[in-house]
């Protein structure tokens, strides 16, 4: 039997320190309800996946200063229309026919919201990227 709405749900992380209030926008609700327990639980993917777009465009990025990674990161995820509709899509796949139906209404709202927290998750774990040979001499 197909209980895909319940197992989706299921498997999301819960987050503790989000809090509810009757005054919340219908968005900002979305936001807390469905998307950060889905970008928490796609987290090493978008990680994984943002590794590979570095990979893809020769590792410019390994050579920027600090400041330049942040900046690289968000140009990627905002003006890379391919891989911001790549990333949306790996949230957009998570979601409860339900939850599509709400996130239709106001589609290009939530698009803008996802963007800002993925942008936000991948500069926060900016340190995570290191060149692939950094990495295996760290393990060795």
């Amino acid at each position: 039997m197909n209980d895909r709405p319940n197992d989706l749900l299921r498997i999301r992380p819960e987050i503790k320190k989000t809090k509810q209030f009757d005054s919340m926008s219908t968005e900002e609700r979305f936001q807390n309800e469905t998307l950060r327990p889905i970008l928490k639980l796609q987290n090493p993917l978008l990680i994984a996946v943002f590794q590979r777009y570095i990979e893809m465009r020769k590792g410019v990025f390994y050579s920027l200063s600090d400041t330049k990674k942040l900046d690289y990161i968000e140009a990627a995820l905002i003006k890379d229309q391919k891989f911001n509709n790549t990333i949306k899509g790996m949230v957009v796949g998570h979601f409860t026919i339900s939850e599509y139906n709400a996130y239709t209404v106001n589609a290009s709202a939530l698009n803008k919201r996802i963007m800002t927290m993925v942008v936000k998750r991948i500069k926060d774990q900016v340190q995570l990227f290191v060149k692939p040979e950094t990495q295996i001499a760290i393990s060795a």
